[in-house]
């Protein structure tokens, strides 16, 4: 009897110690959360919005170099990926643009693109900011860097035009069709959405 109630009561603390080791809930990864490996981290870091700006995060792991060393990398990720981002977005404006106008062949339109990407990129690292920064359990940091879209609706402006003048036959067909205008919709377009 006493070997039965033993047994009993063993299997009775082995399963409430069971339950209570297991009372931590295990983080959920809805839309609104983000999640990384298996901490709630700020929402910001898998989506990287600032309102009027664009963004992009960047991260370092740790390093015995210092706090300020990973923060230099980890915004240099992040302005890595922002220029990506413009490159991409200063393409996609110049594809619609000669599509809807005519101004151009490939070649000429995907070398002007090119240099406007270079151009506004170089731009975006100077005027680029670090908005927000976090860091992980497992001390990698996470940096939150963000340029005014209105800074690189200028610049993106500025650049085409000065692209553009550097190939005479290029810019005698863009002012003559008045394509201007149209160019100046996309880069609105492209940059304000």
């Amino acid at each position: 009897m006493k070997k039965r109630l033993l047994v009993g009561l063993t299997g009775a603390v082995l399963l409430f110690s069971g339950c209570a080791m297991n009372n931590q809930p295990a983080p959920t990864n809805n839309e609104n959360q983000c999640v990384i490996d298996n901490t709630n981290a700020p929402y910001w870091v898998c989506n990287p919005e600032v309102e009027g700006a664009i963004a992009a995060v960047g991260s370092a792991p740790y390093t015995p170099l210092g706090m300020s060393f990973q923060r230099t990398e980890a915004a240099a990720a992040a302005r890595d990926a922002l220029a990506r981002q413009i490159s991409v977005k200063v393409k996609n404006m110049f594809k619609q643009y000669q599509s809807t106008t005519g101004v151009g062949d490939d070649m000429t339109v995907e070398k002007v693109a090119q240099n406007v990407s270079k151009q506004v990129a170089s731009v975006t690292l100077q005027n680029s900011k670090i908005m927000k920064v976090w860091s992980s359990k497992d001390k990698t940091l996470y940096v939150l860097v963000a340029v005014p879209k209105d800074t690189l609706v200028k610049k993106v402006k500025s650049a085409i035009k000065t692209t553009f003048k550097n190939d005479k036959a290029l810019w005698q067909e863009f002012k003559s069709k008045k394509a201007q205008e149209e160019l100046d919709r996309e880069v609105e377009k492209e940059f304000n959405k």
